[in-house]
């Protein structure tokens, strides 16, 4: 499963915004599940984004709700 993915829904998110990024700059996101709870399909992840794969732009945390098993694929009913 692609996490945050399709579906998610953002409860909270807390993200800095610590250095720019330029055009033609190439920008990776790690997203890591920091928590899980127990009873319902909710977690809080923590992400970083990095530009040129060495200088941190963004760093932050997100609760999300995600919809597990409910979405289904618009294009299975197509002609």
């Amino acid at each position: 499963m692609d996490m945050p993915g399709p579906g998610t829904v953002f409860l909270n998110q807390n993200w800095n915004f610590i250095a720019p990024v330029f055009i033609g700059d190439t920008i990776t996101a790690r997203v890591t599940i920091v928590k899980l709870h127990p009873t319902k399909p909710v977690t809080t992840i923590s992400v970083e984004i990095t530009r040129n794969h060495k200088e941190v732009v963004l760093e932050g945390s997100a609760v999300c709700y995600t919809m597990l098993g409910e979405i289904e694929d618009t294009n299975e009913h197509k002609n």
